[in-house]
């Protein structure tokens, strides 16, 4: 797979607002489906399954097996792939704009 094609996983993955939920609790901790499910009341299980299972495609969970329990832990590597190649380079761009438009304005002022 191309690297343009996982981004777009993650990108796909990152869109919708119930996983970057459930990212936002992997964050603090590991945790099992059954209590993602429980910090999700209004969605049920099949549909809690359905996002991890777009998670995990994109990269972003690594699931790993406890007996009966099923524990999502975070990977945020993806993220951090994305953050150095589009976050990390226009926040400079924009950064360097900034900085220009500032001398500009100083040197006319005098």
């Amino acid at each position: 797979m191309s690297n343009d094609d996982s981004d777009d996983l993650v990108f796909k993955a990152l869109a919708n607002r119930t996983r970057r939920q459930i990212l936002d609790q992997l964050r603090n901790a590991p945790q099992t489906t059954g209590t993602l499910c429980d910090m999700l009341p209004e969605l049920d299980r099949c549909t809690i399954m359905q996002h991890l299972r777009v998670l995990e495609e994109a990269g972003l969970i690594v699931v790993e097996r406890r007996g009966r329990e099923r524990w999502n832990h975070l990977d945020a590597l993806p993220i951090h792939g994305l953050h150095e190649r589009w976050i990390g380079p226009f926040a400079a761009y924009a950064v360097n704009m900034l900085a220009s438009l500032k001398r500009e304005v100083e040197q006319e002022r005098g």
